[in-house]
């Protein structure tokens, strides 16, 4: 250690000391936090504390930056008084804010089970408001305080042995300028991906920590400095009162629902949800008269229980999955997975299956990473996640996403023989993706249209059916319910599909082999969000979930919801609700094949004043809950099968 020391120039070493004093004092408020919340964490590894330290480096190299570049500066000054000055006081006050952050979560997080995120400084309204709270906190948390000044205190004690040694070097040695040099090529590039969290090509997220830990750990492993810094630049959700009543309120919206099981399926069926990449409904034959590229989906969906108007609720697919398996939408403008929210306690269809005895795991042959989806099928409770990595051939790549899907999605059906039944599977296919990229050998057989997707949509079928074909093989196959949709729709040249009333539209089928589930295409409007309910209801398992959809069993009308650069579009009957600015803009007939779309806003008042206090009371409670981290059901209503 000694001989590797002596490599790095004095001034480096003085600078890593004065850093490591930083994560020194950002620890210890990560034990301080720990010992107030102990009855949040009960179940910490050793590697958990590892994980926290490795956060806290990625921290300090954050917020650092501006300190290090600026004592590397290959300058010969650093014996200057002024500059030992500014140092000084620019590493205090960056420390100081470090330790602030870190504590305030030590009784905040009390209230919310996560850390703190940049949202927090828009939760509260500002004049006598912040007054308040500041007087309160004081008079409240005053040993917060104490704890500050001590740390703080601690800090100066240590920073001012490092100020003695850069007294003593001599900047004046013919070698010096070289080391300066030196010391500045080297480390302000290892610092800075310090920072980053190493060398890859996305910089470490908060989503990240359910990745190394379980999710209920996340808040300890993460800090808050992190977690601030990390959605600064996210526009964060408001408090919106629309009713204060909550009976009101409730009685126009309320997520906290109870499963009524419906025994049309044995109990421990598995099930399996596959979301094909943009297979909106402009390309499937079964809603285009069979004028389609879909002629396998189109096979299945004349077995199946289908929808006339199913909707995603969003345009991304990183919104797609977090409304099927948590039943969450994104009303706002970053997906939920990478806002602020994203590790909040949710409802989650693994974590109450697993509940019922079911093992689960996540398909997606992306590269491990992409969209965050494994560090989110983490925080959703599935046990397993597999991707390219765990696919392990790069021969059958497209080179751009992944896997391709005639390869991948069979792989699955194997690979989904090695869980333990009952079992919740979910595969997401990547081919019909953008650049839709179609292998050599597959080029001359897909069927061609007028844009580029329909080849790739066409493609994307041919590999739909290879896995079914491999499905049949295997065991579990008779008792298995599959839910087959799209994660969203792509982009179109069709001027139709490019309105709102139909940009949304996509298939939704729930398919059983053993034909118990009654083949037909249901008028009722449904949408992703409706999965999560529909499949606990079939799976007779009885339980308390909060949801934003509805089971297509308990309510005979359904409705969607969906938001796009901050308007709100609601779906119920056969009209379109477009709401922004808080009040309801148009009434749009989304059931017309036309591109001629009338407002007939002024003819039905009472619909539009209806869909408005019901847009109103879910965005209320959206934004409410999510700010305060309510959004799950009491687990101890929780209990097994009916």
């Amino acid at each position: 250690m000694k001989r590797i020391l002596a490599l790095i120039p004095e001034h480096v070493v003085i600078l890593l000391k004065r850093l490591g004093i930083a994560v020194i004092m950002l620890y210890i408020t990560r034990i301080i936090f720990l010992l107030f919340n102990l009855g949040a964490f009960q179940n910490l590894s050793f590697l958990d504390f590892f994980t926290a330290l490795w956060f806290d480096l990625i921290t300090v190299g954050l917020f650092f930056l501006p300190y290090y570049v600026l004592f590397l500066l290959p300058l010969r000054i650093h014996h200057y008084k002024i500059h030992r000055i500014f140092f000084k006081l620019l590493f205090h006050f960056t420390n100081a804010l470090l330790i602030a952050l870190n504590l305030l979560d030590v009784e905040y997080f009390k209230y919310t089970s996560k850390r703190s995120t940049y949202d927090l400084f828009t939760t509260f309204g500002g004049g006598e408001d912040v007054g308040q709270l500041l007087t309160t906190f004081i008079k409240d948390f005053w040993f917060l305080i104490l704890f500050l000044i001590l740390l703080i205190t601690a800090t100066e004690f240590l920073y001012r042995k490092t100020e003695k040694r850069i007294k003593s070097i001599d900047f004046g040695k013919s070698n010096s300028i070289k080391q300066l040099i030196g010391g500045f090529i080297v480390f302000v590039p290892l610092l800075f991906f310090m920072g980053r969290g190493g060398f890859a090509l996305k910089p470490t997220g908060i989503i990240e920590a359910s990745m190394y830990s379980a999710p209920e750990n996340t808040a300890f492993i993460l800090n808050t400095p992190f977690t601030m810094v990390k959605t600064i630049d996210q526009k964060a959700l408001e408090l919106k009162i629309f009713f204060d009543d909550e009976k009101e309120l409730l009685s126009y919206f309320d997520p906290h629902q109870s499963t009524v099981p419906q025994n049309i399926l044995p109990d421990s069926t598995n099930v399996m949800i596959i979301m094909l990449e943009s297979f909106g409904t402009e390309f499937i034959g079964g809603y285009q008269n069979g004028n389609g590229y879909t002629p396998f989906l189109d096979s299945i969906m004349s077995q199946s229980l289908s929808f006339q108007y199913a909707f995603a609720n969003g345009k991304k697919s990183i919104e797609a999955v977090p409304a099927v398996i948590a039943s969450l939408p994104t009303l706002m403008d970053s997906p939920y997975i990478n806002s602020p929210y994203g590790s909040n306690k949710i409802n989650t269809l693994p974590n109450i299956l697993a509940k019922n005895g079911y093992e689960s795991a996540f398909y997606h042959g992306a590269t491990n990473g992409s969209m965050s989806f494994d560090g989110f099928a983490a925080i959703c409770g599935f046990d397993h996640y597999l991707g390219r990595i765990e696919y392990d051939n790069e021969e059958h790549s497209d080179m751009t996403w992944g896997i391709l899907d005639e390869y991948f999605n069979p792989w699955t059906a194997r690979q989904l023989s090695e869980l333990n039944e009952p079992f919740l599977g979910t595969l997401f296919t990547l081919s019909s993706h953008h650049p839709y990229f179609i292998p050599e050998h597959m080029r001359d057989k897909v069927k061609q249209g007028p844009q580029p997707i329909c080849a790739s949509i066409n493609y994307g079928d041919y590999a739909l059916k290879l896995f079914f074909e491999e499905a049949k093989k295997q065991p579990w196959f008779d008792n298995t319910l599959f839910i087959i949709l799209a994660d969203h729709t792509p982009a179109t040249n069709t001027q139709l599909y490019n309105l709102r009333s139909h940009m949304y539209r996509i298939p939704i089928m729930f398919y059983h082999p053993s034909g118990k589930i009654k083949p037909q295409k249901s008028d009722r409007i449904f949408q992703q969000l409706d999965i999560l309910p529909t499949i606990l209801d079939l799976l007779n398992i009885k339980t308390d979930y909060y949801s934003y959809g509805n089971s297509f069993y308990q309510k005979p009308e359904g409705e969607a919801i969906t938001y796009l650069e901050g308007t709100y579009y609601y779906f119920k009957d056969n009209l379109m609700t477009t709401f922004t600015e808080e009040k309801a803009r148009n009434l749009y007939d989304f059931t017309v094949q036309s591109t001629s779309q009338v407002d007939s806003i002024s003819y039905h008042k009472n619909v539009v004043e209806m869909n408005e206090k019901r847009l109103k009371a879910i965005i209320q409670r959206y934004n409410r809950d999510l700010i305060t981290n309510q959004t799950t059901v009491d687990e101890k209503k929780n209990s097994l099968h009916h």
